[in-house]
């Protein structure tokens, strides 16, 4: 095998990959359940029941998702 790989051109090849300019979409999901949580709270208030169910649904939700944001296991730049 050759020192390098196919992802990274060799000095002079005159190829340049192109980065997105937008965020990932991944990293914006935050934006969208935090603002839920005190929105499930305060609406669900005469459902007890189905707003805490709800509630830790979102909860547990947005802590597998930062999890999976921190995690290795599907982290396609470390291969």
């Amino acid at each position: 095998m050759s020192s390098s790989s196919s992802s990274q051109p060799a000095d002079g090849d005159g190829v340049y990959m192109r980065q997105s300019k937008g965020a990932p979409f991944k990293f914006l999901v935050p934006l969208i359940y935090a603002p839920v949580l005190p929105l499930i709270r305060l609406t669900l208030r005469h459902k007890p029941v189905l707003r805490d169910r709800l509630f830790t649904a979102v909860l547990v939700g947005a802590v597998a998702h930062g999890t999976y944001l921190v995690s290795d296991l599907y982290d396609s730049e470390s291969k």
